[in-house]
């Protein structure tokens, strides 16, 4: 195996995933993991770029970010890529107003969209949202148009929390993908543009990551 110094030549930049990897979310704003604390502010010392690529979509990017920095990480909300913003820009491109399928906390990360008369929907991981009334009117919304368009904000089958696993939002984005005979477009991990927007966050180039 080769040494740390070849392997890390010309490295620039580091892509940290949060969840499962730095802490445990859960009640009293979750756990941390052994030594990450640690490893984060070691690798901010020495002079990488750090960014923190997560498929969080059950709180806005404030949120996560006062949780992280409550359990002692060094992380500000401008390092942080997340599923939300990137998929506000998508829609602001191509002038798509969804139908919001996700959790009231990240809700705020779409004030700025136009969200009247949808013509698409967005999903993400809506927790306790997912009752079978809210799936159906997404649902009712693809049937309703000519070309659908569904965006899955991630597409994990679970997650684990410091109470144990819990189901995430891809099997809720495979259940209207079966209904309306469509493929989502997903919007975070593991879409390699979700990862090309958090290079060109870093200014680096992919080689130059670890």
């Amino acid at each position: 195996m080769a040494a740390w110094g070849e392997r890390l030549a010309g490295v620039r930049g580091v892509l940290l995933d949060i969840s499962g990897v730095l802490y445990d979310s859960g009640e009293g704003g979750g756990k941390v993991i052994a030594g990450s604390v640690e490893a984060v502010a070691r690798l901010k010392r020495s002079g990488l770029k750090v960014r923190f690529c997560t498929n969080e979509s059950q709180k806005s990017r404030r949120l996560l970010v006062g949780e992280l920095r409550h359990l002692g990480f060094d992380v500000s909300e401008s390092e942080v890529t997340a599923p939300p913003p990137a998929t506000c820009r998508i829609l602001k491109e191509r002038g798509l107003r969804p139908h919001l399928l996700v959790h009231d906390d990240v809700r705020s990360e779409f004030d700025e969209i136009d969200t009247s008369n949808p013509n698409c929907v967005v999903i993400a991981d809506a927790g306790e949202g997912f009752s079978y009334q809210n799936m159906n009117e997404a649902f009712q919304v693809l049937m309703g148009l000519e070309n659908p368009v569904l965006m899955s904000l991630g597409m994990g089958r679970y997650y684990k929390v410091t109470s144990g696993l819990m189901l995430d939002v891809g099997g809720y984005t495979k259940a209207l993908e079966y209904a309306c005979g469509i493929q989502a477009e997903v919007v975070g991990k593991p879409s390699p543009e979700f990862f090309k927007s958090a290079l060109w966050e870093m200014g680096v180039e992919a080689r130059q990551v670890y």
